[in-house]
């Protein structure tokens, strides 16, 4: 199936100027005509701000504004013009704490580097095929972390609505779940 993507604009954020080159390189193979880029987050901001664009791509790690510091402004500055841009975040390191650092600041999807074209793809087509819901509370705003269908059963952590656990304790207990034999 052929994907049209000639229409999308997209800014790159990343100090590695090799970096820019080869993600640069892969989204032209994408028939991705619209790039703009930054070296650095401040400035990228302001384009961000100037330059409608549809997804940024930004690097973790980089000097004096890291990539999560560009995330939060992008999504919780008051002069952001677009807070729900799709971002996804490219980092060389994959460990655990670094992802869910990205994920809290409000990435929408998170790349390990080296960064292959069909990694990529599958990051982009995403974010613009399975666009999730936006969430806000006092300590976050950005995608919904939950990737999972709530209503699924699948998920039987701690941290599962109560309501939900309490309908499905109280139909076992009066043994109505869906399918029991009631006669």
């Amino acid at each position: 199936m052929a994907v049209d993507f000639s229409r999308v604009r997209i800014l790159i954020v990343d100090d590695n100027g090799y970096m820019l080159t080869i993600l640069r390189t892969i989204l032209h193979g994408f028939g991705i005509k619209q790039i703009f880029e930054s070296k650095d987050p401040a400035d990228a901001f302001d384009m961000v701000r100037s330059d409608a664009v549809d997804i940024i791509i930004t690097d973790y790690q980089m000097e004096i504004l890291d990539g999560l510091d560009f995330v939060r402004l992008v999504r919780t500055a008051d002069d952001s013009p677009n807070p729900l841009v799709p971002i996804i975040m490219l980092s060389a390191y994959s460990e655990k704490s670094k992802v869910m650092s990205a994920r809290d600041a409000g990435v929408t999807e998170f790349c390990c580097k080296p960064v292959t074209a069909k990694e990529m793809f599958a990051k982009i087509a995403s974010v613009i095929n399975e666009p999730r819901p936006f969430i806000r509370n006092k300590s976050y705003f950005g995608p919904d972390r939950r990737r999972a269908d709530p209503d699924s059963g699948s998920y039987k952590g701690t941290e599962r609505r109560k309501s939900r656990q309490k309908v499905s304790a109280d139909l076992e207990a009066t043994d109505e779940s869906p399918g029991a034999d009631t006669g």
